[in-house]
């Protein structure tokens, strides 16, 4: 008895669970599912990181119309010095020339020669640079061949008219250079090659966007797919138990009349195999559901054995009608065309790029540059620098009709994004008209089969009837049974194709993006 109690308490404590469990039932509409699908999906962070991507391009590329400055610096170690005489030399500083006009030269062998007492001449083929010893001291010779003396040999002092020029005083210590600057390059004129770079960076920004919209259409074509699956083999499940309950019913009671005497064996083993027939496709149908339930929560981001109530399971709810717009607003709305757009203007845009490639460009130039060792004032070990501008002017001349050919072929490329823009619109312009033929048609089958469910409910009371009546056999019964089921079948089906053909029709149409764009405002 004890034990029983426990059971009975067990047993209430899952009941009361269980209505917990189903009173606090997530319930989620086409909407929901949407966002969280768009929220979750890898493909849409990749196209929107892909926007950002295009949205930086397009910035770099309109910098290319302001200067673009540098620094460079540079150090280099040599191994010698550098030296602007390869020896000593002279330099007359006023030599009478034949003529008798004045000048100054350098002889042919200027290199300093030790006297025998330790002095130093200069030996030149056309000057008398030698010394004489008087008394012990050196006494210059004049042009003469004389020992120089003011009375007596005054003369000519050749040599003193003349400048040395050391070769160490002329050397450069150059061991040890830096060299840096800050330079910059501002287009002037290059063609309008710059203007249209950064228009095909905006044309691929808007492809990028067109991308994300597109990719944003297709997963909620895909959620929306999955849902009205879903929506179909719930109500698909509930047929099967019904048909279930109405076979469990005429098994009831054709059991009992063969008891009576009132039945074969025969009416009563074609009720059993419709029976097994019901179990069997409430097991189909409910297996469908699983899997089809998993496909939505993959889709949307939901584990996928998470379970939740679709605000839609019941089908009673009539679509909302999808309204036509003018084809030319539908071509604009839709992604493909957007796209096809502007390739067709990034074609125009190269072409135009490769005109450029013709023309001359024209660019000032400028900057700072420092050097060390330095030469402004002087060849000195210092840092030195000094500004500079200009103009740099670029003219093409030949280059083997390389460009002339480059621009044939992107006037060929703009010619083939022209023709696949409009055979892309005459494409969707077809495809909406059958969107919108087929919506109709899955309007007019709707009905049809909603008067079939009628006719086939009434054939089954009727039917029920005369078998309680004992007028009609338990094969017609079972003949109005299946021809109720399949109405049922027929109008589930009917119901879920008008929502998915209003759903193809608003994406041929390019609208079926509208209400996410009116949520996320």
């Amino acid at each position: 008895m004890l034990i029983r109690l426990k059971m009975k308490k067990i047993f209430l404590y899952i009941t009361l669970f269980m209505a917990v469990s189903a009173t606090s039932q997530t319930v989620y509409n086409v909407e929901d599912c949407r966002k969280m699908a768009l929220e979750h999906n890898a493909s849409i962070k990749i196209a929107k990181e892909n926007v950002k991507a295009a949205r930086s391009m397009k910035k770099a590329a309109f910098t290319h119309f302001l200067p673009d400055f540098s620094a460079t610096g540079a150090y280099l170690w040599n191994d010698k010095n550098m030296s602007v005489f390869p020896h000593d030399l002279m330099l007359p500083v006023g030599v009478k020339q034949p003529d008798g006009s004045l000048g100054i030269g350098v002889g042919p062998n200027s290199t300093p020669t030790p006297n025998a007492d330790g002095t130093f001449r200069f030996e030149d083929a056309a000057i008398n640079n030698n010394f004489t010893l008087i008394d012990g001291q050196p006494v210059p010779l004049n042009d003469k061949g004389q020992p120089f003396d003011p009375s007596q040999n005054p003369g000519d002092l050749q040599w003193k008219n003349h400048a040395i020029f050391p070769k160490k005083a002329f050397e450069m210590d150059v061991r040890n250079v830096f060299v840096g600057g800050i330079n910059f390059m501002q287009p002037i004129f290059m063609g309008g090659k710059i203007m249209q770079l950064n228009s095909i960076a905006g044309y691929g920004e808007k492809i990028a966007e067109a991308r994300t919209q597109n990719a944003m259409t297709d997963l909620i074509l895909e959620v929306d797919e999955s849902y009205w699956r879903v929506v179909s083999l719930e109500n698909k499940v509930k047929l099967a138990h019904e048909l279930k309950r109405v076979v469990s019913k005429l098994d009831t009671n054709i059991t009992a009349l063969f008891d009576e005497g009132m039945a074969t064996k025969a009416d009563v083993l074609k009720v059993k195999v419709k029976m097994n027939e019901a179990d069997l496709s409430i097991i189909k149908a409910e297996n469908g559901l699983s899997l089809s339930r998993m496909a939505l929560n993959q889709v949307c981001g939901l584990p996928l054995n998470e379970h939740f109530k679709l605000e839609d399971e019941d089908l009673e709810r009539n679509p909302e009608l999808v309204q036509v717009i003018p084809t030319q607003e539908a071509l604009d709305n839709r992604p493909e065309i957007q796209m096809l757009t502007q390739v067709a203007n990034i074609a125009i845009a190269k072409e135009k790029v490769k005109f450029a490639e013709l023309l001359p460009t024209v660019a000032l130039t400028g900057g700072y540059m420092v050097t060390n060792p330095s030469s402004f004032n002087g060849f000195e070990n210092k840092f030195g620098g000094m500004f500079n501008f200009g103009v740099v002017a670029k003219v093409p001349l030949f280059h083997f009709g390389e460009r002339i050919h480059t621009l044939n072929a992107s006037r060929a490329s703009k010619v083939v994004a022209a023709l696949e823009l409009e055979d892309a619109k005459d494409k969707i312009e077809l495809q909406i008209n059958q969107s919108v033929h087929q919506t109709n048609e899955s309007f007019k089958k709707q009905i049809q089969t909603q008067k079939s469910v009628e006719s086939a409910e009434e054939n089954l009371m009727y039917a029920n009837e005369g078998f309680n009546e004992g007028v009609i056999t338990a094969s017609d019964v079972l003949m109005a049974q299946t021809a109720w089921l399949a109405a049922k079948s027929e109008n589930i089906d009917a119901a879920i194709d008008v929502k998915l053909h209003n759903l193809y029709l608003q994406k041929s149409l390019g609208t079926l993006l509208a209400p996410i764009s009116q949520n996320t405002k």
